[in-house]
C-alpha cells in the first residue's frame, strides 16, 4: 500500500503543475484577447508615480525624509499597486468564469483543486513581470536614482510578487464566496486601506497620531520597506549617499509576505471547498 502510495505522488505533482500551467496559459492569452482588463494594472500604477512625485515633491523637503527625489519614494510604491492589481485582477476573471458557467467545467474537470488557485497565481506573478519592468523603466526617465545596485531591483521584484501572490489570493477568496461583482468593490478597498494606512505617502517618522499607530503594525509597512531601500539615497556635495540594501531592512519583509500569503492562499482554498460544498 505504502509503494502505491508513493508511486502515484509523482503523478500528481505533475498534473498539478500540467493544470495550473493551462490555466496560466488561458491568463495570459486573456491579456491579448481582453487588453482592457490588464492595461489598468499598468496604467494606473505609472499615473499614480507622475502624479504624487509631481504633487507631493516639496515632501522632500521634511525633516528626516529618507531622499531628496520624490519619484524615489513613490515609484516603488507604484509598483506594489500593480503587482496588487495585477493579482486582484485575477479575481475579477473569476467572478466572469462564475457567472458565465466556466468554472463550473473546470470544477468537474479530474485537474487537482490546487491548481484552480495556482494558476492563477502563476498568471498574476507574470503579470507583474511586466508591471514591474514597465514602471520601473518609466521610473527611471523621470529621475529615479537606483543605487543598491543588482540587489536594489532584486527586492523590488520579489516584494512586488509578494504582493501579487497576497492580493491573489485575496481576490480568488472573496470571488468564491460573493460570486458576483458584489466581491469586486470589497476586494479594490481592502487592497486600498492596506496599502494607504502604511507608510505609502510618508515615512513613520514623519508621521503622528492615528495614523503612525496604524501604520507601524501594518505588515504592508515591511513590505515598502523592502521594496524601497535600494532607492532611498540623498546627494550631498554632489556624491550619491544611502539606498544600501540590508538585511535588516528585508528579513520584516520577507517575513509579512510570507505569512500574509499563506493566510490568503488559505482563504482562497477555504473558499473554494466551501464551493465545492
Amino acid at each position: 500500500m505504502t509503494a502505491s502510495i508513493l508511486s502515484t505522488a509523482p503523478a500528481t505533482r505533475t498534473s498539478n503543475v500540467r493544470a495550473a500551467k493551462g490555466l496560466m496559459l488561458r491568463g495570459l492569452h486573456a491579456i491579448v484577447r481582453l487588453p482592457s482588463a490588464f492595461f489598468p494594472a499598468i496604467l494606473m500604477p505609472i499615473f499614480q508615480s507622475i502624479a504624487f512625485s509631481g504633487t507631493f515633491f516639496a515632501i522632500t523637503k521634511v525633516p528626516g525624509f529618507p531622499t531628496d527625489r520624490s519619484i524615489n519614494w513613490f515609484m516603488p510604491l507604484g509598483v506594489l499597486m500593480g503587482s496588487a492589481f495585477s493579482g486582484v485582477g485575477l479575481g475579477f476573471s473569476l467572478i466572469r468564469d462564475l457567472e458565465t458557467g466556466f468554472f463550473d467545467r473546470l470544477r468537474m474537470s479530474p485537474s487537482p483543486r490546487n491548481s484552480l488557485i495556482l494558476g492563477p497565481m502563476f498568471t498574476a506573478w507574470f503579470r507583474t513581470l511586466i508591471v514591474v519592468t514597465v514602471v520601473m523603466g518609466v521610473g527611471f526617465m523621470l529621475g529615479a536614482k537606483l543605487s543598491g545596485g543588482v540587489l536594489g531591483v532584486l527586492v523590488l521584484f520579489l516584494a512586488a510578487m509578494g504582493i501579487a501572490t497576497i492580493a491573489t489570493g485575496w481576490g480568488l477568496g472573496l470571488a468564491y464566496i460573493f460570486k458576483d461583482m458584489r466581491g469586486a468593490a470589497i476586494m479594490q478597498l481592502g487592497l486600498f486601506m492596506s496599502m494607504f494606512l502604511s507608510t505609502a505617502q510618508a515615512p513613520l517618522n514623519v508621521m503622528t497620531g492615528w495614523l503612525h499607530t496604524v501604520a507601524s503594525i501594518n505588515p504592508i509597512t515591511n513590505i515598502l520597506r523592502m521594496a524601497r531601500q535600494g532607492f532611498l539615497n540623498r546627494t550631498v556635495n554632489g556624491v550619491t549617499v544611502g539606498g544600501t540594501v540590508t538585511w535588516a531592512n528585508t528579513w520584516p519583509g520577507l517575513l509579512a509576505m510570507i505569512v500574509l500569503s499563506s493566510l490568503m492562499l488559505f482563504f482562497a482554498r477555504r473558499g473554494l471547498n466551501r464551493l465545492d460544498k
